[in-house]
């Protein structure tokens, strides 16, 4: 049940159209669906203000089509799908039509279109370097279709780091920073310096073989000496756009 959907209901139920009891079976009828491989939650964006998130690894490219028809037929507009291959993604786009586009580089698939950018202000996607954009994207479209704005600052590594410099206006002025970068993760706790603003940092897989796969970035950005650096798991660009995206839409207690 969408927002729309679950207000107009409440609607219903203050007029006196609809009792109490009806309501409330309504709302349990609707709370998911139950595909036998899965049970997609059509309520999680009423819960939560996103709604549920396909994770394709490691599901069959029917039961991706099954769970995106079962979101659409229960008024979700757009779904996101995250860790997409190639592959799969050619029985989507010809089993869903046109309403699928593919973000191959990212692996991620979208159903519908993004919104129009809801949030405080904007949020800043840097990645180190060129074989970071993986996860760059993955976050930068992550955010985006969860109502951020976005700006994409690629290829700003420590390595040369008058490329970040150019643009420190950018990182002060964002509502929240996703920071992506392998080798010895670097990069983080220089922007941590720089921005005004939380700074979520994602370590990749990509470096040498004592990177050991972006464990060593990891630990070097849970170790960031600059205040106000998050980390999320290596190569989890998803969580990043999701948590930058909610700092982006955050609201006072006086609003």
């Amino acid at each position: 049940m969408e927002t729309r959907d679950l207000e107009t209901l409440l609607k219903a139920v203050a007029e006196g159209t609809t009792g109490v009891e009806e309501a409330a079976r309504q709302l349990r009828a609707d709370s998911y669906v139950d595909l036998g491989y899965a049970k997609p939650d059509m309520q999680r964006g009423v819960r939560t203000g996103v709604s549920e998130v396909i994770y394709g690894a490691g599901k069959t490219a029917g039961q991706m089509v099954g769970i995106v028809r079962a979101m659409r037929e229960a008024g979700q507009e757009r779904v996101l799908i995250t860790r997409l291959d190639a592959d799969k993604a050619a029985v989507l786009a010809e089993a869903l039509g046109d309403a699928f586009v593919y973000h191959e580089l990212a692996r991620v698939g979208i159903v519908g279109s993004a919104p129009e950018p809801d949030g405080n202000g904007t949020v800043v996607v840097c990645a180190a370097g060129t074989s970071d954009l993986y996860a760059a994207e993955e976050a930068a479209l992550t955010a985006e279709m969860l109502g951020s704005r976005v700006n994409r600052l690629y290829d700003v590594g420590v390595a040369g780091i008058h490329r970040l410099l150019a643009h420190t206006d950018d990182l002060m002025e964002a509502t929240a920073v996703v920071a992506v970068a392998g080798m010895e993760g670097a990069l983080a706790s220089v922007v941590g310096g720089l921005a005004a603003c939380p700074v979520i940092a994602v370590p990749t897989s990509v470096g040498y073989g004592a990177s050991f796969g972006g464990l060593s970035a990891l630990l070097s950005m849970l170790n960031s000496c600059a205040s106000g650096v998050s980390v999320v798991n290596i190569d989890n660009g998803f969580g990043a756009g999701y948590q930058a995206a909610l700092i982006d839409h955050a609201r006072t207690k006086s609003e």
